[in-house]
């Protein structure tokens, strides 16, 4: 049963890591706070996951297609390019397949179902227009993209040929993004998770004064 101290120890969690790691990185020891980076991750998930009204059946089949479809189309863009555009993952993120880390399937899983849960909580009468909340979810989930590439390759969590972010790569973001919403409603997954909201705020600031301070 989920009560009001899930949340309230979920946000002080979250408030607290992220917090000490804007400092930490902008002021102190960057590598030993950006190592801690598959921690925070795995954290944050359980967070999000510990404040599920109803891990069930459809909760866990849009986890595992949303953690599925991220990585396998990650390991397509970072071997062949045809997705995103021409990148490779440092070692930062832990354990890799084909030079894709585990933790990207868990981060596109949270990205997106954040996302999911901003535009139906803010805009609840789009729940009954599945085109149009999958359409604002995907937009939503790649500006947090477009927020957290620069930081990402500052910190070293992976490289863009020559440097440069591709506008495809905001592309590819936006319609596999569309892409996962659209099954988020296809197996009308509709219960409210309250932390997700905060989650995604949190995350999103956390890159934005990043990007100020180091970008």
């Amino acid at each position: 049963m989920i009560t009001r101290n899930h949340f309230n120890i979920s946000l002080f969690i979250a408030l607290l890591v992220h917090i000490a790691g804007v400092i930490g990185i902008a002021f102190f020891n960057r590598s030993f706070f950006v190592a801690m980076t598959p921690v925070n991750l795995l954290l944050m998930f359980f967070l999000l996951t510990w404040n599920e009204m109803s891990v069930n059946r459809q909760w866990l089949i849009f986890l595992a297609v949303a953690f599925f479809t991220g990585f396998v189309t990650e390991i397509i863009g970072v071997n062949t390019g045809w997705l995103f555009g021409h990148y490779a993952y440092g070692s930062l993120l832990g354990p890799k397949l084909l030079g894709v880390p585990f933790l990207i399937g868990i981060n596109w899983f949270c990205i997106v179902y954040c996302s999911l849960q901003l535009v139906l909580n803010w805009i609840p009468a789009l729940k009954a227009q599945w085109m149009g909340a999958s359409l604002f979810a995907a937009f939503f989930a790649t500006l947090f993209d477009w927020m957290m590439e620069p930081v990402a390759m500052v910190l070293g969590y992976w490289q863009w040929e020559k440097g440069v972010i591709p506008l495809y790569n905001y592309v590819c973001w936006f319609f596999i993004s569309l892409l996962l919403s659209m099954i988020y409603f296809r197996i009308s997954l509709f219960q409210k998770n309250a932390f997700a909201i905060p989650l995604l705020m949190i995350q999103f600031l956390f890159f934005l004064v990043l990007r100020i301070l180091i970008g």
